[in-house]
């Protein structure tokens, strides 16, 4: 069987989040099947749907059953207003079914209580009726579809609601399942859903869908893999934080990914590594706009640029621990009992400075700080400093520059830089500064580093 140019294509929340965005998600697809491409769709839940069912399960493990139950019917009249308004009216029977099933799981978790295993059970309905949806609105439009179960083909471990895929088997389940329909039919699956072995559904954490095309694309060998988005493209700034950010036509994957772990929300910071390991190219694309923009090419090795930097990255809400050592100086074992803590907890850490007895570093998870906070205090003193946020210049670009740090601080004058951290990577360079000033911080560094653009680079 000839199977060429096979390309997956990944849309999210907000592409599928009504009828016309499903609409024109349709056209898109059809689009790339008129190319003599083959493409494998990777959907996500409607915009808000999957927020909405952890909502009701935390409402029925509340024993608040009548509200779970209310949320829960807003949520099928959503879904039942999408079927109406694509005439997909053979649709409201699977679209019943799945919402009967969604109202047993909450009253068995109003029952016996909520466990990760039923988080992640109510969890996948979400993309489970989005990618119904949308395959039979593409079967309306003439196209030939098949709807895969991702649960037949993403194999993970039981780590309930942020699941490890398991690369091997899923490489062996994408060729035997997925591989056989492409040689005359679009193939639609979910994105952030999973199973085990055993075939016990599993999540792969919020955002997980777009790690979920690219591990689909790393197992069929794709010619490359499209996340369409609401934006543009990656920019060289957020535009929730700052006006005025260009677009970067192409990024390296090792760039792509430090700026989405530092923030980036275009993109899962897990997306690229699957990818990576094949070199296959990731785009970021528009699906509100799919004709008007070239979007961002992340592709392997540096890119040639007269920047250096590409862009800035932003993560709110970070919490800075200042740990100093009530022991000697260079007391044995110091910083192992640190980070021992941290571990004990599954806190991650960002950002790490030291010194000989002082280590400060920035945790964005709250959910255990006072456990942490009192287990540190039985060898050290500790100060907390809430509402904070890490600015993160990022570019290859950086490490060989003789002047970054002077221009970075030239540019940010008066405002005070609580921590800073360059050389960890060799593609950043990271400060902490209070959130009240972190809008300020990056319109002064965008305007230091991106008044000249390489046009090769930026659009």
């Amino acid at each position: 069987m000839a199977v060429k140019r096979v390309v997956v294509m990944k849309f999210g929340g907000t592409s599928v989040g009504d009828a016309t965005a499903i609409s024109r998600v349709v056209d898109i697809v059809a689009q790339a099947k008129g190319w003599h491409r083959q493409p494998v769709v990777v959907v996500s839940a409607i915009s808000g749907a999957t927020s909405m069912l952890l909502e009701v399960a935390e409402l029925a493990a509340q024993m608040k059953l009548d509200e779970a139950l209310i949320k829960l019917d807003h949520l099928l009249e959503r879904h039942a207003l999408i079927v109406d308004e694509l005439q997909l009216k053979d649709a409201h029977q699977t679209i019943n079914v799945y919402f009967e099933e969604l109202e047993s799981i909450c009253r068995g978790i109003a029952l016996i209580g909520k466990t990760d295993r039923s988080l992640d059970a109510m969890a996948s309905f979400g993309e489970r009726l989005s990618s119904f949806i949308l395959a039979e609105a593409m079967k309306k439009h003439g196209l030939s579809v098949v709807l895969v179960d991702a649960r037949t083909v993403i194999i993970t471990d039981n780590h309930f609601t942020g699941a490890t895929p398991l690369v091997g088997r899923i490489e062996e389940t994408a060729k035997s399942i997925i591989w056989p329909h492409l040689s005359n039919s679009i193939v639609v699956t979910q994105g952030f859903i999973g199973a085990t072995v055993d075939g016990i559904v599993t999540t792969l954490g919020r955002g997980g869908s777009d790690y979920s095309a690219a591990l689909l694309g790393s197992a069929i060998n794709a010619e490359e893999i499209q996340i369409w988005t609401d934006v543009d493209g990656m920019l060289t700034c957020d535009p929730r934080i700052a006006d005025g950010g260009h677009r970067v036509k192409v990024i390296s994957f090792d760039e792509a990914a430090e700026l989405a772990y530092f923030g980036a929300k275009v993109l899962h910071p897990s997306t690229v590594w699957p990818a990576l390991e094949k070199s296959i190219p990731v785009l970021i694309l528009n699906s509100r706009r799919p004709e008007e923009g070239e979007g961002t090419r992340i592709v392997s090795g540096p890119i040639t640029c007269s920047n250096v930097a590409k862009s800035i990255a932003c993560k709110q809400h970070i919490t800075v621990l200042n740990i100093h050592s009530t022991r000697m100086l260079m007391a044995y074992g110091f910083l192992r009992r640190i980070f021992e803590v941290f571990d004990r907890f599954e806190t991650p850490v960002d950002m790490v400075t030291t010194s000989e007895v002082s280590v400060s570093l920035t945790i964005d998870n709250l959910n255990k700080i006072d456990s942490i906070v009192d287990e540190l205090r039985q060898f050290a003193e500790v100060t907390v400093n809430l509402d904070q946020a890490i600015v993160c210049l990022v570019g290859d670009g950086i490490h060989s520059a003789s002047n970054v740090s002077a221009r970075v601080f030239g540019a940010l004058g008066d405002i005070n830089v609580r921590m800073i951290s360059q050389g960890a990577s060799r593609l950043n360079l990271s400060l902490v500064v209070n959130e009240a000033d972190l809008k300020c911080s990056v319109e002064l560094l965008h305007t230091e580093f991106f008044s000249e653009l390489d046009p090769t680079v930026f659009g």
